[in-house]
């Protein structure tokens, strides 16, 4: 099976990226194993209890996609300098607990393997 990587940079709420890369992934999901690496602010799209007035909810459109079998991943040092600690031992498929289930911080050295083993990349940034 070949494999598709997005790499995201920006928040969730300053463009529609986090909607686009849904929605690739979402539709690549039928024919590629797909790996998406949240990078810099993007690493608050998984953010859980998030309630945006008038934007689609980030967050939870990425909940379908780790249970459909996407590996999302966010960086370690982006995701410490905005406060999101990783831990062991939770229980909801995360490191993290102030992450929706199914998302892992990791490191760059994870992004590196992902972009190798890559047939395809997407970066979508500012």
């Amino acid at each position: 099976m070949k494999t598709l990587t997005i790499v995201l940079t920006g928040g969730p709420y300053i463009s529609e990226y986090a909607e686009i890369a849904f929605k690739l992934a979402e539709e690549a999901l039928k024919q590629y194993q797909v790996n998406i690496f949240l990078y810099l602010d993007a690493v608050h799209i998984p953010k859980k209890g998030q309630k945006p007035s008038f934007f689609t909810n980030a967050g939870e459109l990425f909940i379908g996609l780790a249970e459909k079998g996407a590996v999302i991943r966010a960086c370690a040092r982006c995701a410490a300098a905005r406060g999101y600690i990783a831990e062991e031992g939770l229980e909801n498929e995360s490191n993290c607990r102030d992450y929706i289930p199914g998302i892992k911080i990791s490191s760059l050295y994870e992004l590196s393997e992902m972009l190798s083993k890559s047939d395809r990349v997407i970066s979508l940034s500012r």
